[in-house]
């Protein structure tokens, strides 16, 4: 097996997890299998409780792992699902140690950061030995120098001496910036980063230089000798058109032959077929569609890395480009929905916890209902879709969420009988992938063109299906539940041109070359508004 780490200096935000999707991405197309992890300094055990604007999104994985978004990244770049040993957290790694000597595991011995909590470190690493993978690419979160990272870089300096030599590439992304007043690209803070890096016993194979402009050769060749690296691995990654272009960018620069060398692959002849045909694709998108994002955490726009994403992974199969707002449903109001949101061809409602900005969200939902806006929700967005649609259609004015509003005496969504005994908060979520089957003569069955799908779900309360009928009856139908027919998974208005939610996230098995279904038909409705 082959071992390759990514670290970041200078700054963060320079693109690592692009950079290793996009390895990733150049590697498989040479015929290997990969997968990815990511390693965060953060002391947090997931992400699953830390609000949006702290850490982005919240991935979650086909085994019911909450994640970091990069994960999103990584599996929509090397499109293969990624589990649980894929994410990991320094408060993971603490607290699995932890709990190992509380049972005794440790036989009484001094707990130190060396070597157990590397050592723990390293069993992540090596957790996918013994399987069909052939190349880990690991990313390790945070720059070279962070107080909660050094037990990683040390972790990962132990592996290049466990391993062979030519088992193991350390690849450093760093930044080389433009100073306007001087008109000159600078080294020294790459210079300063690679030198940190070496003073804890690695030494990069692979810079990847983050620029503004592209690097002269004479700057490249400084950078080598200073950096103690061969020119030719001084790879230049410039902010790229489309997001998917990067690996044609790094491989065109050097990064997949240079990653090949120096761990002796046998397959390196590049197969990037595929991948330049759907860059193109994505470049030929002329006609624009506007989606509006309505939500809370709109600030962040990687909160909603994915379902972003994944619109504009339907805008490739309908040949749009799809232009993006992020509409802040706390300053939605009845008075100014129009407004707000008139410009637009398209509403998507996406998940979320708590009351902040639950009311913006419900008036969006009537907007596109009542006229004739395509629609999608997503999880939070359902249950707000039933909540709409029993207020405002069946009439029942004070139908919500016993999630929002424990006292409502119409809970439209409510947690489940057998899961009320768990009194601990998300105990009981629903995590990963289950089973839909789908109603034949659907938007749902259409769209999706199979009796039975998989999706990813992260929530706890469910509808409720004591108002199934009522619901039904006045045409907000339910077109997917699970096999047992107990759980309502998709709702859809059939007086509707299209609107349809699911209680699930189809954002998290999007791929740029195979779209979730739900997008593709949200893009295709919305490309017909005039």
């Amino acid at each position: 097996m082959k071992y390759i780490f990514i670290t970041g200096g200078v700054v963060s935000g320079l693109g690592k997890g692009i950079t290793a999707a996009s390895l990733g991405r150049l590697l498989k197309n040479r015929g290997y299998k990969v997968t990815i992890q990511k390693f965060d300094p953060y002391l947090n055990v997931d992400p699953g409780t830390m609000n949006p604007y702290e850490h982005g999104e919240v991935f979650v994985t086909k085994d019911g792992a909450e994640t970091d978004l990069d994960l999103g990244h990584y599996e929509r770049f090397i499109d293969e699902n990624l589990s649980k040993n894929s994410s990991i957290s320094m408060g993971q790694i603490y607290s699995s140690v932890i709990e190992k000597e509380r049972k005794g595991n440790y036989l009484g011995k001094t707990i130190q950061v060396i070597p157990h909590i590397t050592n723990e470190i390293k069993e992540k690493i090596y957790s996918f030995e013994d399987t069909d993978i052939d190349i880990v690419i690991t990313e390790l979160g945070g720059t070279v120098g962070d107080m909660e990272g050094l037990a990683l870089i040390e972790a990962i300096r132990q592996v290049g001496l466990e391993k062979d030599i030519d088992d193991v590439c350390y690849i450093h992304v760093t930044l080389l910036p433009y100073i306007s007043g001087s008109k000159e690209i600078k080294s020294k803070p790459t210079q300063h980063s690679v030198k940190e890096l070496q003073s804890f016993g690695i030494k990069p194979d692979i810079l990847v230089a983050r620029a503004d402009d592209h690097i002269p050769e004479e700057m490249k060749k400084k950078i080598a000798l200073f950096c103690n690296v061969r020119p030719e691995n001084v790879i230049e990654n410039l902010t790229a058109e489309t997001l998917y272009e990067v690996p044609l960018l790094l491989e065109k620069n050097g990064l997949a032959k240079a990653v090949c060398k120096k761990l002796k692959l046998e397959k390196q002849e590049e197969n990037n077929g595929e991948w330049i045909k759907l860059t193109k694709k994505i470049k030929n998108c002329k006609e624009e569609v506007k989606i509006a994002i309505v939500g809370k955490y709109v600030r962040l726009e990687d909160s909603y890395l994915s379902v972003a994403e994944s619109l504009r992974h339907g805008g490739f199969a309908n040949s749009v480009k799809v232009k993006i707002g992020y509409v802040d449903s706390e300053k939605i109001t009845e008075k100014n929905v129009k407004e707000i949101l008139g410009e637009y061809q398209g509403i998507l409602v996406p998940g979320g916890f708590g009351n902040r900005g639950i009311d913006g969200k419900i008036i969006a939902i009537k907007y596109a209902r009542e006229n004739k806006i395509p629609f999608l929700g997503i999880c939070l967005g359902m249950q707000m879709a039933v909540v709409e649609f029993a207020r405002n259609v069946l009439g029942i004015k004070d139908a919500h969420s016993a999630e929002l509003e424990k006292s409502t005496k119409n809970p439209v969504i409510h947690i489940m009988e057998e899961q009320k005994s768990v009194t601990k908060k998300g105990g009981t979520m629903r995590l990963g992938e289950y089973p839909c089957v789908l109603k034949k003569g659907t938007l749902a069955h259409k769209l999706y063109n199979k009796d039975e799908i998989s999706e990813r779900h992260r929530h706890r309360f469910e509808y409720n299906n004591s108002y199934k009928k009522q619901l039904e009856e006045k045409g907000l139908i339910c077109s997917g539940t699970s096999p047992d027919g107990n759980l309502v998974e998709i709702v859809e208005y059939k007086d509707h041109p299209f609107f349809i939610a699911g209680q699930f996230h189809p954002e998290f098995q999007s791929r740029p070359d195979r779209p979730a279904p739900l997008f593709v038909g949200l893009i295709k409705a919305a490309k017909q508004i005039k």
